[in-house]
């Protein structure tokens, strides 16, 4: 019995998932070090690139991978928002999931950051608790290097929300928000940045946060945001911003690609 509870103990010991402490100067860590952030659950379903890497879906990020990776006019954009008009269009999964198709190549790494203070959900992708984060650091009760999380998905780190905040578009229009993004760009040079925003509709925040970024994408549900509110938030966040649109749940559309993609890889 003492023999199976030992080899029950390394087998937990060896599949745990650890946070480690990722310092702000001087490169990343190797080390590992957990600074106490809980883990709830497992990487969700729904982080395709990761748990349905050969799917459909899982492609369409690659593509959009590419046209980040490699965009016509030559400029990489390497600090990009992902935001949508209205809540529940997929923002935090396209976030997500381009993430983590970003960091699954060569010598791409990504920190994913996220900058809904009103509705954090970005933490539940990826299996972490959300007690501290990006709010934290704003108002100076936490150092950045204690809240920065090494993910079990390989150069992919994490920065969470963290606690609820009575004043979210006054914290992130701030400038410590915009010192904190232009100081992590050009610490990581080999890093991509991407957070995920609030809808650009209903707060006052994301119109700002576009300022601090190289890019825009706009996710948009079908059949949910009007095209003249489409339109508008665009323009308010700034046409020439936008490097990509992610048209979301056009079931039609996936059911047709679907049948040759299947086909193609049979």
């Amino acid at each position: 019995m003492g023999k199976v509870f030992d080899a029950l103990e390394r087998h937990k010991k060896e599949t745990a998932i650890n946070a480690e402490r990722l310092p702000l100067r001087g490169g990343l860590s190797d080390s590992r070090i957990d600074h106490g952030l809980s883990i709830k659950s497992v990487l969700n379903p729904k982080l395709v690139a990761h748990s349905a890497p050969d799917s459909l879906d899982a492609e369409n990020f690659k593509i959009l991978r590419a046209q980040i990776l490699f965009p016509k006019n030559g400029t990489r954009p390497r600090s990009i928002m992902v935001t949508s008009a209205f809540p529940g269009e997929g923002k935090t999964y396209v976030a997500s999931n381009l993430a983590v198709s970003i960091a699954t190549g060569i010598n791409e790494h990504v920190l994913l950051i996220d900058c809904d203070f009103r509705r954090p959900t970005l933490h539940n992708m990826l299996g972490y608790s959300n007690k501290e984060g990006l709010n934290e650091y704003l108002m100076g009760k936490s150092n950045l290097p204690d809240l920065l999380i090494r993910t079990r998905v390989e150069k992919l780190s994490l920065l969470t929300a963290g606690s609820t905040s009575a004043k979210p578009a006054e914290i992130l229009s701030s400038n410590m928000m915009k010192d904190f993004l232009v100081d992590v760009r050009e610490r990581y040079q080999d890093r991509y940045i991407i957070l995920d925003a609030p809808p650009s509709h209903v707060t006052a925040e994301t119109s700002v946060l576009a300022n601090y970024v190289d890019g825009i994408i706009f996710v948009v549900m079908a059949g949910k945001s009007p095209r003249a509110t489409i339109q508008k938030n665009i323009e308010n966040l700034g046409r020439k911003r936008i490097v990509g649109i992610v048209f979301n749940g056009y079931n039609e559309s996936s059911r047709y690609y679907q049948k040759y993609y299947k086909k193609y890889y049979k």
